[in-house]
């Protein structure tokens, strides 16, 4: 991944006009996979064109799954090959820098009886835990290993009989949820996984959505049940706009002065839609228009205008898992409201693409941010008078984007290193920037 380009940003206009942000990265990935063990076949539209996403569609591709070649806006139909129609592949599978490719392949790969995988990536997800998929795996009865007993990438996974049984996720974390509910496909009788608290369901509903015998008890998914047996049914997908996307202009409209911005077609998932409670305890300015449910999804369009004396937030316990991926640019927001905010509980945003717990106290205290690290989360001074700086996203996409929208809020011209980090999820956001930009 080439990173070496630099943008510069000069802080002071605003922002105004209508946009559609990319779609959907988790779902664009559940679809392929999904899709590809369906019987028939299964039409995506709004498909987040992409590194990580394109990643899931590489490796299905080399497990024998007929995916056509993606282009950029165009709905594309994939032939599914059945529970059990994945073959061995001839090569090792990269799965780039996407730890939901790697992980959810893990859980899809352990039941393919007699056959043989192994998964890598780039050198920043060969460092990220994949332990926390591999043991739950194991107690299904899969063969699972890796560097550091299993733990890192290079995995080598050799497919056996699964059988279903009851696991508690330590973590509240989609991705090990995920894994072990394509397991369950495979595995005989009844898998049921319990989370500590609830994590974003979209393999429950897709999973649904395709004919899978899979239930949820407990308010918000904290125990969901797959039975095995019932064949998945190709359907047609249109998957909708990333709130995580569109939450970097939901913050940028809310904090830059004078801006009104209409995000069209925004996925509005309960489990993803912490960023609105967080913007409601701030007092930000914002209506959600033109609600619909597609492929049990629901969405909508979101417009937001500046607010004036934004309030401090806390963000910490079982809304976090909820917007796990807007922390980044959340910290760009607490700079400019009113007293100190603060994140706990987010431990797990150390082992993301990179550390952002580091990474954005590092680069927001160039502009002039006063943020402190604690163990678990960050304690952010609010009303901060931001001067241009040179950043750097580290390789990052979150941080990338977060960092264009912190310095339209510096006095005089910002420069962000290694910007184009924000393909990974949002190939279009400078684009989209330029065209908001007044």
């Amino acid at each position: 991944m080439k990173m070496n380009n630099i943008r510069t940003i000069k802080g002071g206009g605003n922002l105004r006009g209508k946009i559609k942000v990319s779609g959907d990265k988790s779902i664009s990935h559940r679809a392929l996979i999904i899709g590809s063990i369906a019987q028939g076949e299964t039409t995506i539209e709004g498909f987040l064109h992409s590194e990580d996403p394109l990643s899931t569609a590489d490796c299905l591709r080399k497990l024998g799954v007929n995916i056509p070649e993606i282009k950029k806006d165009e709905p594309f139909t994939i032939s599914g090959v059945g529970l059990n129609g994945l073959k061995e592949p001839e090569e090792i599978l990269n799965c780039g820098n996407s730890g939901t490719t790697m992980r959810l392949l893990m859980g899809l790969l352990a039941g393919q009886e007699h056959k043989n995988f192994i998964l890598t990536g780039d050198s920043s997800l060969n460092e990220r835990p994949m332990g926390r998929v591999g043991k739950p795996l194991s107690l299904m009865g899969g063969k699972i290993l890796g560097r550091e007993r299993g733990n890192k990438a290079p995995i080598s996974i050799e497919g056996k009989k699964l059988k279903g049984c009851l696991i508690g996720t330590p973590v509240a974390s989609a991705q090990v949820k995920s894994a072990i509910l394509l397991a369950g496909l495979k595995a005989s009788g009844t898998t049921s996984v319990i989370e500590p608290a609830s994590s974003r369901d979209h393999t429950e509903r897709m999973l649904k959505a395709f004919g899978a015998d899979i239930s949820v008890r407990g308010e918000f998914g904290r125990n969901v049940v797959i039975k095995s047996g019932a064949n998945l049914i190709g359907q047609k997908i249109l998957i909708p706009g990333d709130i995580s996307s569109a939450s970097f202009w939901m913050i940028a409209a809310s904090i830059v002065p004078n801006s009104e911005i209409l995000i069209k077609n925004v996925g509005l998932n309960p489990t993803r839609t912490g960023i609105l409670n967080v913007m409601d305890s701030m007092g930000c300015n914002y209506e959600v228009l033109d609600k619909s449910i597609v492929a049990g999804e629901p969405i909508g369009s979101i417009k937001v205008k500046t607010a004036n004396n934004l309030q401090s937030f806390t963000i910490e316990g079982d809304l976090l898992p909820k917007l796990i991926d807007e922390i980044p640019i959340l910290t760009v927001a607490a700079c400019f409201c009113d007293g100190v905010s603060e994140i706990k509980d987010a431990q797990e945003l150390r082992v993301k693409e990179t550390d952002r717990l580091k990474v954005m106290t590092r680069q927001l205290r160039k502009f002039g941010a006063e943020i402190s690290e604690k163990e678990d989360g960050l304690i952010i001074n609010g009303q901060s008078q931001f001067n241009s700086a040179e950043v750097d996203s580290e390789t990052d996409h979150r941080v990338s984007m977060s960092l264009a929208i912190a310095s339209l809020l510096a006095k005089g011209t910002s420069k962000i290193i290694r910007a184009d980090a924000s393909n990974v999820s949002y190939p279009a956001f400078w684009d989209d920037l330029a065209k908001l930009v007044n």
